[in-house]
């Protein structure tokens, strides 16, 4: 998710100074994204120079609250009417981290699947019994959330399965002619040549 559109669905409630938006950001979220106040604050002062929000003088307590312009409004709802794609998300750490592991020399790649299979199963446990602590139904922003993040650690789980069960198939390629000497048709001797 966007920090800058949070943000900005958030303002859309009224008007919020910073530490207001971060504690309603994450109470809307479950605590599950913790956000801080440096970010808040960053996200806001781009969000006031794009035109998307406006700060208000200072309250006496010295906080200044900010508000939703329109074009604040119409890129929020732009934001709601489209889709997330594939590619805007961020990009998956732990299929990158196995594909290194795969290539680099040492590196036990079984080891690391079952430690992230292990870490997954543990939040994945706190997770579901986080989902039944409460039945309040003022609390189904937060159940979505921890609903969509159950989804995604019993996916993990299952592809974390799958690789395994595709590294007891896997056969490495057995110690060859370099690629330089494969292009050229010439043994790696002849090649430097």
């Amino acid at each position: 998710m966007s920090i800058r559109h949070g943000l900005l669905a958030l303002l859309e409630r009224g008007q919020m100074y910073g530490y207001q938006l971060r504690a309603a950001f994450e109470e809307s979220t479950g605590s599950t994204w913790p956000l801080n106040i440096g970010q808040v604050y960053t996200t806001l002062s781009r969000l006031e120079r794009d035109g998307l929000v406006r700060s208000l003088p200072e309250s006496a307590s010295g906080q200044r609250p900010y508000e939703i312009t329109d074009a604040g409004r119409a890129d929020l709802a732009l934001w709601f009417a489209t889709p997330i794609s594939r590619t805007d998300r961020p990009r998956d750490e732990l299929a990158i981290k196995l594909a290194l592991a795969l290539t680099t020399p040492g590196v036990d790649v079984r080891s690391v699947v079952q430690t992230q299979r292990t870490a997954t199963m543990r939040a994945l446990q706190e997770l579901t019994r986080l989902k039944y602590s409460s039945d309040n139904p003022d609390d189904l922003p937060w159940r979505l959330v921890l609903d969509a993040m159950v989804f995604h650690a019993e996916a993990e789980v299952r592809w974390l399965d799958h690789c395994e069960s595709s590294l007891v198939r896997h056969r490495p390629p057995a110690a060859g002619p370099t690629p330089l000497s494969e292009a050229v048709g010439h043994s790696g001797e002849e090649a430097r040549r």
